[in-house]
């Protein structure tokens, strides 16, 4: 069962000439979540990782899942203003303006293996804001994961021209 076609493309949304790659549809089909999550699972069961890092608010239901079945524990990437003690910061440009997300400073202890996960990647600005949130308190990011990338955004080619490792289960390139 592929994942890509257990995804909707909801036209103009959230503005003309956007195709928006819906993953809501995957996470209501118990086969395709199940697929989803066994995959991500496969790929990193036997690698070292410490903590899985959940990017708001898709992110949050993958690492969730994802931590759980690891045995590991899970942190929250945040947008501005959601995290109730004292955190680290980092603003990342949007297509207009800027954005600011945040996580705990006490959540990542230096040295420890992070594995970042978020249900897509576009341009790459949030995923490498948390990637510098994770870098910022010491910790070691051993791969950046996704569900979709959209190659023709460039986000995949920023994260790993950076220096990071990136798994994308589909694509939808040029569509």
């Amino acid at each position: 069962m592929p994942i890509k076609s257990r995804i909707r493309t909801v036209p103009h949304w959230p503005k003309k000439g956007i195709m928006f790659r819906d993953i809501t549809t995957l996470l209501k089909d118990p086969v395709g979540f199940r697929v989803c999550i066994d995959d991500f699972l496969k790929r990193y069961q036997n690698q070292l990782i410490d903590v899985v890092v959940g990017i708001d608010s898709r992110g949050f239901i993958l690492g969730g899942a994802l931590a759980y079945l690891l045995g590991k524990g899970f942190v929250p990437v945040r947008k501005k203003g959601k995290l109730p003690a004292a955190t680290e910061r980092e603003e990342y440009a949007l297509e207009y303006g800027t954005d600011v997300i945040e996580i705990h400073k006490d959540a990542i202890e230096p040295g420890q293996k992070v594995l970042i996960i978020d249900d897509l990647i576009a341009t790459g600005g949030t995923a490498t804001a948390a990637a510098k949130l994770v870098k910022k308190l010491g910790g070691e990011i051993v791969e950046l994961a996704f569900i979709v990338d959209l190659p023709d955004l460039g986000g995949r080619k920023k994260l790993k021209t950076a220096g990071y490792s990136v798994y994308a289960q589909t694509e939808f390139a040029g569509e």
